[in-house]
């Protein structure tokens, strides 16, 4: 019963990520694509400060450490600044139903750059799956002629971006995802908010300001905290493949709140996505491996073979944060790329 309700959660947190793409498209005929970014960015920081307010981290501060301050700043740029910016405007040469599948692209760059720069394993099944996710996204970037293939080019840029904004994120010590989500909203929101009315005159009127920051707050706020609740539960692969839908339920309401036809070449496009995920997904693999000694901060459960510390009387479980110590450890089972994996691979 508890996974039906996790379950739920995930699928209504994709829910309000897809509804993100047709109504940023609606938003855009009252706000130049900075401007709208950053009441986005706002709107998400204002939704997951109440989260934050709840939370009680323990253990050391993590802009005290250079390393994770310039990692923290490389994830709101890319990923806060840099990414809605390139997608909005990608939205003002497209429709959004062509937009929002070619967001999946996202997991694409995610990755690929796990493989190039950060020391990750992609199989065979996965490599299949990256072939699939970028030829459907260039049969979707082909049906919309020139303004289509630029719409393409710069949401797959928009990806590359969020990639990179994941890698970072992934890789700092000390912060919940809440807490990330508040820093890089209220900074990234400010920035493109400032740049957007340097810019360009702010003409929007105080209904478009409050739907920008409603959107922001139920579709980046809300969806983050919804998933991270989700993820919980679940897992994060098995709520990231419910949170896969989110491209094809931004198609949906793309027709539905907009009008757009869905048209034969998306449908196509969409049956050539699935299964592609679905191998991007399941593209883990099995190896003796070594974890060296290591003290860090981050969230954790008690369940998953690497943290064999103890709390009595607490759920092994029960996911919480603290610094903690892993003494070196050699094993083999099939996982995938994260905080504790990321080794090298001889082949």
């Amino acid at each position: 019963m508890v996974d039906v309700f996790a379950f739920a959660l995930a699928f209504l947190s994709a829910v309000l990520f897809g509804a993100s793409t047709p109504a940023s498209k609606l938003l855009l005929g009252s706000l130049e694509p900075l401007q709208l970014a950053g009441l986005l960015y706002l709107g998400a920081a204002l939704a997951v400060a109440p989260w934050v307010a709840r939370e009680r981290p323990r253990g050391r501060a993590f802009l005290s450490d250079r390393v994770n301050a310039l990692r923290i700043l490389g994830a709101v740029t890319f990923g806060g600044v840099f990414g809605p910016v390139l997608l909005l405007v990608a939205l003002r040469l497209t429709g959004a139903g062509s937009v929002s599948l070619l967001l999946n692209l996202e997991l694409v760059a995610t990755a690929v750059l796990g493989v190039a720069l950060f020391r990750e394993h992609l199989g065979r099944a996965g490599w299949l799956g990256v072939t699939g996710v970028v030829l459907a996204g260039a049969w979707v970037a082909n049906e919309g002629g020139l303004p289509g293939v630029w719409a393409a080019l710069l949401t797959a840029a928009a990806c590359v971006c969020w990639a990179i904004d994941n890698h970072l994120t992934a890789l700092i010590d000390g912060i919940t995802p809440a807490r990330s989500t508040l820093l890089k909203g209220a900074v990234a929101g400010a920035v493109s908010l400032g740049l957007g009315v340097a810019l360009a005159p702010f003409e929007a009127g105080p209904g478009a300001v409050a739907a920008a920051l409603a959107v922001g707050s139920l579709s980046y706020g809300a969806s983050i905290a919804l998933y991270i609740s989700a993820a919980q539960e679940l897992g994060a692969t098995r709520a990231q493949l419910v949170f896969a839908s989110a491209p094809f339920v931004g198609l949906a309401l793309s027709f539905a709140l907009l009008g757009e036809a869905i048209t034969a070449s998306q449908l196509a496009a969409a049956a050539l996505f699935v299964p592609s995920l679905g191998a991007l997904f399941w593209s883990q693999h099995a190896h003796p491996h070594v974890h060296e000694a290591l003290e860090h901060v981050h969230s954790h459960r008690h369940d998953d073979g690497h943290h064999v510390h103890e709390h009595p009387g607490q759920s092994a479980a029960l996911r919480h944060s603290h610094s903690h110590r892993h003494e070196r450890l050699e094993h083999a089972h099939p996982h995938w790329p994260d905080v504790h994996h990321r080794h090298g691979h001889s082949a």
